[in-house]
Parts: C-alpha cells; structure tokens; sequence
C-alpha cells in the first residue's frame, strides 16, 4: 500500500484545515490507518487512528475534540479534519496503514508510511 498526505498548509490560531491520506495499491479496506505528527526536535506522536471500516476512531487527548478522523473506503482515503488549530498543532502531519485493521497507538505497528505535509499555525 502506498500512502500520500495533502492538505497541509498556513493558518491562523483557530482556524481549520483537513488532510488527506489517499492510498493506492493493496487492499486499503481491510488496514486500520493513523495520523501521526511531529514538530521539530520532538519524537512523533500519534494524533488519531480509525479502524477499517471507520466503525472505531481513538484520538489522542491533545486532540480530543478538535480533530475528526474518518474514512471513505471507496475512495480509499482518510481525512484529518482539524478545528480550532493551536500553535502547537504545527508539525509535519504523516498517515500510515497499520499491520491490520485494529488501531494502534504505537508507531511500530504501522507498515506504510506517507511522506508527511506540514502543517503550521501561527499565533
């Protein structure tokens, strides 16, 4: 499976932007797929995980609230809806597929990586 993430961009403290994870190749349906970022000098972390079939979402808690994962199958694209955007938001935003269709916090348990966009907020 091979991952690409858009939708990055510069936006204002409060406001929103959604990211796009369009994958090709293999069976995109049957792999849980997670948002994760990473700021400069900082480990990466996870954001946001949904399951297969989009029945299952986890959102870490510095995010809970804002950000919205789903999933449209048919399309073979996640989305990272992000409101109320904080300047500490600001990172490179990754997608990956995870080894099966459970989610997982951990980034060892995801196989296929996207390349990364940015996404900065200004104060």
């Amino acid at each position: 499976v091979q991952l690409q993430a858009s939708g990055g961009g510069l936006v204002q403290a409060g406001g929103s932007l959604r990211l796009s994870c369009a994958a090709s190749g293999g069976t995109f349906g049957r792999y849980a797929v997670g948002w994760f970022r990473q700021a400069p000098g900082k480990e990466r972390e996870f954001v946001a995980a949904i399951n297969w079939n989009g029945g299952a979402t986890y959102y870490a808690n510095s995010v809970k609230g804002r950000f919205t994962i789903s999933r449209d199958n048919a399309k073979s694209t996640v989305y990272l809806q992000m409101n109320s955007l904080k300047p500490e938001d600001t990172a490179v935003y990754y997608c990956a597929a995870a080894r099966d269709s459970f989610i997982y916090t951990d980034t060892r348990q995801y196989l296929h990586w996207g390349q990364g966009t940015q996404v900065t907020v200004s104060s």
